[in-house]
């Protein structure tokens, strides 16, 4: 292992990184080198537990040797083919495989580079539905404040985070349902909120407000992931449908963080039973190992589209990697981990040791509340008077001296480990919290 500290460390001035504080960041950086399992390592040899499958993403864990062995073999064979009016084989077995997991109906794959390009093609493709369909007027987008949509101009217009929102020009005819965070009844819930279902019906006073003839699409999470862990009180997301059904308006599940089994099943709309119109993914998509997004179309979105002369574009939307050789050898081989080790339902196995050992830090100081649904868990801790974040960011910071990486957002401590973490693992990451959060003044 190749120690790069100090003097060996790279020139960090020229890399603009994103979503950090560049300048705080470079004058005291934390550098990881090195992968496996479940496991960092960081450039002075230390090993730290990842408690966020990176970025809600390696799933099937870091290092794995068929992934990473499939990519070599397509590079050496093909590096890379367009898929505009050509096609290499691997685009069509992928998508073919990742039919087969899909929810009955959504069997339409278009390939993307990433979530936030899945999101913006859903929500274009939503709108080229109604077009279809003879109701352009259909043009209005709705998503739910603390949404996270990624970062394209179409994400964020729908995502509902206020910094990710404030500096940017948005797109207009975009509106927003109440958000389902609710301490005052629903504080330490295990699973599913009892309270809140009723919040769906916002979509009601927005089709008043605006007419349904002029809405497009409604966007959610099933499980919001960047905002904080925030499922869905009970009855939520079939109000949600309902109501979308009532009105003609098309509903698309945000998947990137909740699929490829971080809820108990492939995909959360299997595990809650209500399915969406088009279901935008990535992250576990190829266990992270290569960028690639997908969406998800049910057929009749498919079909509305896909119609007309044989010779002409149905659709002008579309990615110069798109269904890239490399991303597809890369998701086929993830998919396979996926099913061999079946890991799609291991969230749901472990669920229980998860839940108990998140809820066994009620009491610990500063904590005001706990969710989780899956492998899924967020800790809100107390906001410091006068310092909003500042807990949450030392918290993440203490967690690293300890040996476990943790994401944060605000005062919000948010794990999504990698499904093939044990129970001992587990009780490991809990009570490294406990530590971390009886720390802070």
């Amino acid at each position: 292992m190749n120690d790069v500290r100090g003097a060996n460390r790279p020139d960090m001035s020229a890399f603009w990184m994103p979503f950090t504080a560049n300048r705080r960041f470079k004058a005291d950086p934390r550098l990881l080198v090195a992968a496996k399992g479940m496991y960092y390592r960081t450039d002075d040899g230390r090993e730290v537990m990842d408690g966020c499958a990176g970025l809600w993403c390696v799933n099937a864990g870091h290092g794995r040797p068929e992934i990473a062995e499939a990519v070599g073999r397509q590079l050496e064979a093909m590096d890379y083919a367009p898929s505009f009016q050509l096609g290499h084989p691997l685009a069509f077995d992928f998508a073919a495989e990742l039919a087969k997991i899909a929810p009955a109906g959504l069997d339409r794959i278009f390939f993307a580079g990433s979530g936030s390009e899945a999101v913006d093609t859903a929500l274009k493709i939503a709108l080229a539905y109604h077009k279809a369909r003879g109701e352009g007027g259909r043009t209005r987008l709705i998503g739910r404040e603390r949404g996270y949509h990624g970062v394209g101009f179409g994400g964020i217009s729908v995502g509902g985070l206020v910094n990710n929102r404030r500096a940017f020009t948005l797109l207009p005819g975009v509106d927003h349902m109440r958000h389902t965070l609710d301490l005052d009844r629903n504080a330490f819930s295990r699973g599913l909120p009892e309270h809140g279902a009723e919040l769906a019906d916002d979509l009601e006073r927005i089709v008043a407000l605006h007419g349904a003839d002029t809405i497009a699409a409604c966007i959610v999470e099933p499980v919001a992931g960047s905002a904080g862990v925030l499922p869905p009180p009970k009855g939520y997301l079939e109000r949600l449908r309902a109501t979308c059904d009532k009105h003609g308006i098309l509903l698309i599940f945000d998947e990137v963080i909740t699929g490829f089994g971080r809820t108990g099943e492939a995909f959360a709309t299997q595990v809650f039973g209500v399915t969406p119109d088009l279901m935008s993914t990535a992250k576990g998509l190829t266990n992270a190992a290569f960028p690639m997004g997908a969406v998800f179309a049910g057929r009749h979105v498919h079909d509305a589209i896909v119609q007309g002369p044989e010779h002409l574009i149905e659709l002008f939307h579309g990615y110069t990697y798109s269904g890239h050789p490399a991303a597809c050898a890369a998701g086929l081989a993830a998919l396979d981990i996926y099913k061999r080790e079946g890991l799609f339902t291991r969230a749901a196995e472990v669920s229980g040791v998860w839940e108990d050992a998140l809820h066994g830090l009620k009491g610990a100081r500063h904590v005001i509340d706990l969710r989780n649904f899956g492998l899924m868990a967020a800790v809100d801790l107390e906001p410091r008077p006068g310092a909003a974040g500042m807990r949450g960011y030392e918290a993440m910071l203490k967690g690293l001296e300890l040996g476990l990486l943790m994401r944060f957002t605000g005062d919000t401590l948010a794990f999504s480990p990698p499904l093939i973490i044990s129970e001992a693992e587990i009780g490991f990451l809990f009570d490294t919290v406990r530590k971390v959060v009886e720390s802070l003044d």
